[in-house]
Parts: C-alpha cells; structure tokens; sequence
C-alpha cells in the first residue's frame, strides 16, 4: 500500500496548536481521516516504529520481568546495572559506549522524519525546539523535582516491600570519559523516550481518532513496560511519570520540556550515584 498523493482529510494543518486546541487546556481531535488505507499504512508505521525501538524493549522486559520471578531467589535480592561497562580496554569501552548511543538515536530521526511528512515539521509539530529556553529549562526543572524526588521515596519503599531489583545506576569505571558518556546517555535516554512515547505516538494516535483518555494511558502504559527489568516498582513509578508527561503534553504540546526534566532526572541519578556515601548506598540496595 502506498500513502495518497494527497494529505488525506482531516490531517492537521501546519498550525497544530490552533487544530487540536478548543479552549485553553482543551484538546480537540481532528476530523476523521477518510481513507482507510491512509489508516492502516498509519497503524502499521506505529508496530514497525514501536518494533524498532522502545516496544521491542518492552517485550523484553516483560519476559525478563517473568524470568526474574519464576528465577528462585527474591525479585528485593536481584539486581541490574545501568550503563555497563562493555570491554575491560577503556578504549574500546568508550568506543562501545558511543556507538550504543548513537545507534539508539536512530529511531528518534525515524520518527521525527516520518511526522515530518507532507513538508511539516516535526520539531516543530511536536515542540523539540529551543524558541522558549528559559520557560523550558524552568518546567523541566520543576517537573524533574516534582517526579525525581517522590520516585526515589517510590524506589525506596518498593525495595523494602521486596517490589524492586537493586538498580545500580552506573557499571562504567572511573575514566576521563566516563562523566561525560553518561551526560551524553541521560540526554539520549530523554530523546528517545520522550520523541517516541510522547511526540510521535500521541501525535499518531491523535490522528487514528483515539481519545484523549486512551492516548494518556497508551503512552504510560508503553513507558512503564520497558521499565519492569527494575521490578513492579520500576514500572508503578514509570506508568505515573507517563501520565504526566502525556497530560502535560495535551495542554501544551511541547516535548522539549519533558525532554528536560527527563535528562536532569537521569543526569541526577547516573552522575550522582558514584557520589553517594557508602552508608547511603547500602541503605539504598538493603544489601
């Protein structure tokens, strides 16, 4: 199937905030798209996107989230590193660390070019632009604080229920690159999560004439999927942080806010683990 030579009715026009705003805070979905076709080249795009990206990490963590439980030892007992170290050659672990994080950013350019079709912009569409900096940089700042600080009260309860693995946020060893990769990591992270979760699939599924309601939960649903490798923790907090994320998304249609908070959350915990106390670790991990 090919997609019509001509934007099928109902797609929004350049201006995206006037089509699906109503009244402020309000959304409205577009009209319906007439070609059937044109809907199910649209839902095939989302399986492929979500295959090569962040659904296929999903499905993993749902079939390690059941190896880890039927395991033997406790789900509290367990646990998983972030950013691993990938060879003992420092240099070829930095080659290794870039090289991961420049391929997962491929996704992000696959979306951003297929919202981008019929000569719009996706930046643009979806709101990754720097045309409001300081606005930005403070609604990320405070949604960093506002999820940041109760998730890790989330992860701290969740791990004494015995609800979430120990999450060692950082494998790598102590190199001149090794602050800097994990900077690049947070940011990667952030693109990919908040371009495909909340940019592209919100925008998708607006398009297919989903619901707002449904929407929100999709978005949070898919986000709090990748994260059960952490445990049932890892997911409750993740699922929460979706809903936000999405719901500030219907009122404002800006990503690059959200793209924010998730890079200091994540800059937060991959730069700040090596600098926790001992004694504040240990009571982290109950190890």
């Amino acid at each position: 199937m090919t997609a019509p030579s001509t934007p099928p009715v109902g797609l929004p026009p350049e201006d995206d905030r006037a089509a699906f705003r109503d009244a402020p805070g309000t959304l409205v979905a577009p009209p319906p798209v007439s070609d059937k076709a044109y809907r199910r080249r649209l839902t095939t795009e989302i399986w492929i996107v979500l295959g090569l990206s962040l659904g296929r990490s999903g499905l993993y963590a749902v079939v390690n989230i059941i190896d880890r439980l039927t395991a033997g030892p406790p789900l509290g007992s367990q646990s998983t590193t972030l950013n691993p170290s990938r060879s003992a050659r420092p240099w070829l672990d930095l080659t290794y660390q870039l090289l991961q994080i420049g391929f997962a950013l491929i996704p992000v350019f696959l979306a951003l070019y297929l919202l981008s079709a019929n000569g719009r912009s996706a930046v643009r569409r979806i709101g990754l632009t720097f045309t409001r900096p300081l606005r930005d940089l403070g609604v990320g700042v405070a949604l960093a604080a506002c999820i940041g600080i109760p998730g890790l009260g989330l992860y701290v309860g969740a791990r004494a229920l015995g609800l979430a693995v120990d999450v060692q946020a950082s494998g790598l060893s102590d190199h001149w690159w090794t602050v800097p990769v994990l900077l690049f990591a947070a940011l990667q992270n952030a693109l990919l999560e908040e371009v495909i979760v909340v940019g592209y699939l919100m925008e998708r599924l607006r398009e297919l004439r989903w619901k707002v309601p449904m929407i929100i939960a999709a978005s949070a649903l898919l986000r709090g999927s990748y994260h059960l490798y952490q445990g049932w923790g890892g997911f409750v907090g993740n699922a929460i942080m979706g809903v936000l994320f999405a719901f500030y998304y219907t009122r404002s249609r800006r990503v690059m806010p959200l793209v924010v908070a998730h890079t200091i959350m994540d800059m937060v915990v991959f730069v700040g683990y090596s600098l926790i106390p001992a004694a504040w670790l240990a009571a982290l991990h109950f190890s």
